[in-house]
């Protein structure tokens, strides 16, 4: 029985909204003057007016979302009264009857820069993709301001905290959108406990049996882990003393995205996973002593606790790419169990929960020449300024430079740079200069000639040999990671394209002047004909000799001045545009609708299971309009989930199950001992025991392992997890897994 939530009286919404007020003036931890102070309270007023009338999906009032961004920007982010006042105003242009210019005359042509920032486009219905557009618009003020896009992260992490009072499907889209850019956005900046939050509650959305589960677990062994970690501590401290500089010794959990991943990559119960839990001694010394001090704690700790040689990871000496400086080191503690520890300083530890705004805090303390964030707000610059990169391919290209890991090699003058993993040797020439990219010829590795497409090791020195005639192809974009290279070789590409477009285009005009047609009154009818998307392809094509004008002209006939293709060549247009639900007519099944799609039967789409993810009843599923191929039906859980909702949210409907007996494919991986006989007791397990047909099924075995890929028939959800969890009691199996492709 639903219970009725008390209504709230006007004077106590103001309480409420004062109250937060004030709570945000508390969290803020930077100095602020009499100018700072009046700055905030007339944002404030200003935010409480422009949004009186307006109310969150959950019923409060709106303008608590603004302070709550503001307060998450000054005590999560650590930004300053700017950022403040800039947070409080966000939503005030997009959604109210403020202006930039009310903001400026009020304000500074800063702040209005910022809240210009933070303002989606008003009308992106004719672009390929809104959610690219609007992100692309803050990436462009980043470069100016970086404040737009921490305010932006403080906003998003708002409305992910509060996101229960959203319909399902945009719950979805939202998480798919976070996962997809914001989260490893946060990574990039360093701001780890943003990023982990984002993972966890997206896991809550996706997830959200998983989520509880692993949650109530952790609950369940909170003290037996406490226990554990004193036990593990309390030699450390005394032996820590003899350091003479004070120090912390913290534990705490691993995130709970962080072990579903886990228990997802590794195939293991919870159970099973051994590094639940991190350790972590921050040392507070001078910036000039942190080095050494934390190399002789970490030697202190591998004398009481030992060490797993392999598993010590150095990013004191070379940081990682987003200024993260730490010693992790994995070691063996008390009954068998691995422990990570993480020492680092007290600066170290500000910039690892704060990111970019604690670097700030911090800049000009070290010698250090690069500077990792100024680098890499470069690299943005300089994709921002490719004018033929649309939002799609922007959105892509940045994606690819939030890497997680990265590779440090070297110039021939011993200059350290520092790729995401998985960089090739192309990636290296694009990141020394543009020009070095486009015209090069080869590379040596360490002295010897590679491929292009060799993927860089750490310590690696490379050399670049260039040439003018060397220009970029497309075979090239398969060999790059990086959004630099990505970006500039399709930019040299569509120059290149461009130019022998115009030979084509002039071959045209001079052809159509022949047979006497005027140019732009036929051209577009050759687009179509030749079943092209647009001129620049039409003109490409002549240039390439792709189309042979005279065989074209052979084809068509001139009817008062016009180009005419005779009737019995007369083609559809090639394209097609984006369907309508309201086109699909076909009824799909009979009966009992398998499918609620928008709301709508499933007899009124043409629609097909997606291959990627092979949803069964009982999955929580979205549509997706496709371009051509009428409407996929996926797993919110679908490896291609993230990117579809992210780049394509208005292309997504609602689909819930109806009622239905058809059955389902669903595709498992199965390992465990290669014993004899194993294919046909499983088969006959399968058949007999559990009374299900097999699709298929595929083994490989070595050294008595086998693995092995098979797809069954089942009714909805629950009954293919009882068909996991009937598999897995088997002997000689030791995991089963869904599989989902991407």
């Amino acid at each position: 029985m639903a219970v009725a939530l008390p209504t709230l009286t006007e004077q106590d919404e103001k309480r409420i909204i004062v109250r937060a007020y004030r709570n945000l003036l508390k969290s803020i931890k930077s100095d602020i003057d009499e100018r700072d102070r009046v700055n905030i309270r007339t944002a404030y007023e200003m935010a409480v007016e422009a949004h009186r009338p307006q109310r969150r999906k959950s019923g409060e009032p709106y303008i608590l979302h603004p302070i709550e961004v503001a307060r998450i920007c000054a005590a999560e982010i650590g930004l300053g009264p700017t950022a403040v006042v800039a947070a409080l105003l966000h939503d005030t242009v997009e959604d109210t009857d403020l202006t930039l210019d009310d903001i400026r005359e009020q304000f500074d042509d800063k702040i209005a820069t910022i809240v210009d920032g933070l303002t989606k486009f008003s009308n992106v219905l004719d672009v390929t993709s809104p959610q690219a557009e609007n992100f692309k618009k803050i990436l462009r003020t980043l470069t100016e301001d970086v404040r737009v896009v921490l305010i932006k992260m403080a906003d998003r992490l708002h409305n992910m905290r509060t996101l229960g009072a959203m319909p399902k499907h945009k719950q979805l889209k939202i998480a798919s959108e976070t996962t997809y850019i914001y989260a490893p956005l946060a990574h990039r900046l360093g701001l780890y406990n943003i990023k982990t939050e984002f993972m966890d509650l997206c896991l809550k959305i996706t997830e959200p049996e998983a989520y509880r589960e692993i949650a109530r677990k952790l609950n369940d062994t909170k003290r037996a882990r406490n226990q554990y970690i004193h036990e593990f501590t309390r030699p450390l401290e005394s032996a820590l003393q003899e350091l003479g500089v004070p120090f912390r010794i913290l534990g705490r959990p691993k995130s709970i995205y962080s072990i579903f991943n886990k228990i997802k990559t590794k195939g293991v119960p919870f159970e099973e996973i051994y590094d639940l839990f991190a350790v972590r001694i921050i040392v507070d010394v001078p910036p000039g002593k942190e080095k050494s001090i934390c190399w002789q704690a970490y030697s202190i700790v591998t004398d009481v606790h030992t060490p797993i040689p392999d598993r010590l990871k150095d990013y004191i000496t070379v940081a990682k790419a987003n200024g993260y400086e730490s010693l992790h080191a994995t070691v063996i503690g008390p009954k068998g169990k691995f422990v990570e520890v993480q020492i680092r300083s007290k600066r170290m530890d500000e910039i690892a929960e704060r990111g970019f705004a604690a670097h700030w805090k911090y800049k000009g303390i070290t010698d250090r020449n690069l500077d990792v964030f100024d680098v890499w707000l470069t690299g943005i610059r300089e994709q921002l300024e490719d004018p033929s990169s649309d939002a799609i391919e922007f959105l892509n290209d940045f994606k690819s430079n939030l890497f997680k890991e990265e590779v440090y090699v070297y110039t021939p003058k011993g200059d350290m740079m520092m790729l995401p993993k998985g960089a090739t040797a192309l990636d290296f020439a694009f990141a020394i200069h543009s020009e070095v990219g486009y015209h090069c010829l080869s590379i040596k590795v360490n002295n010897k000639l590679e491929p292009l497409s060799y993927k860089l090791r750490n310590g690696d020195q490379l050399t670049v040999q260039t040439s003018r005639s060397q220009r970029p192809t497309e075979a090239w974009l398969k060999m790059v990671v990086t959004g630099k290279a990505r970006s500039k070789i399709r930019s040299a590409m569509k120059e290149e394209r461009r130019k022998q477009g115009e030979i084509g285009r002039e071959q045209l005009e001079r052809k159509m002047q022949r047979v006497g047609v005027d140019f732009e009154e036929n051209v577009d009818m050759l687009v179509r004909h030749c079943k092209l998307s647009s001129r620049p392809d039409l003109y490409f094509a002549i240039a390439t000799e792709a189309i042979d004008l005279r065989q074209l002209f052979k084809r068509l006939t001139v009817e008062d001045k016009q180009l005419v293709v005779p009737r019995e060549e007369v083609l559809p247009h090639p394209t097609k545009p984006l369907i309508a639900p309201e086109q699909f007519a076909q009824p799909h099944y009979k009966g009992t609708p398998r499918l609620i799609i928008d709301e709508q039967p499933d007899t009124d789409f043409a629609y097909s299971l997606a291959t990627c993810c092979t949803p069964v009843q009982g999955d929580d599923v979205f549509a997706y309009n496709t371009t051509n191929q009428g409407v996929k039906i996926h797993r919110t859980t679908c490896p291609n989930a993230e990117q579809m909702m992210a780049q394509y949210g208005y292309r997504i409907m609602k689909a819930r199950w109806g009622t239905s007996s058809t059955e389902f494919v669903a595709d498992l991986l199965v390992k465990g001992i290669d014993e004899k006989g194993v294919v046909n007791e499983m088969s006959h397990h399968i058949a007999n025991d559990l009374g299900l047909n097999m699709r298929y099924f595929q083994m490989a075995a070595t050294d008595n392992y086998f693995e092995g890929q098979l797809g069954i028939l089942v009714k909805h959800k629950n009954h293919l997890q009882q068909v996991i969890k009937s598999l897995k009691s088997l002997p000689y199996i030791s995991s089963v897994q869904r599989i989902e492709k991407r």
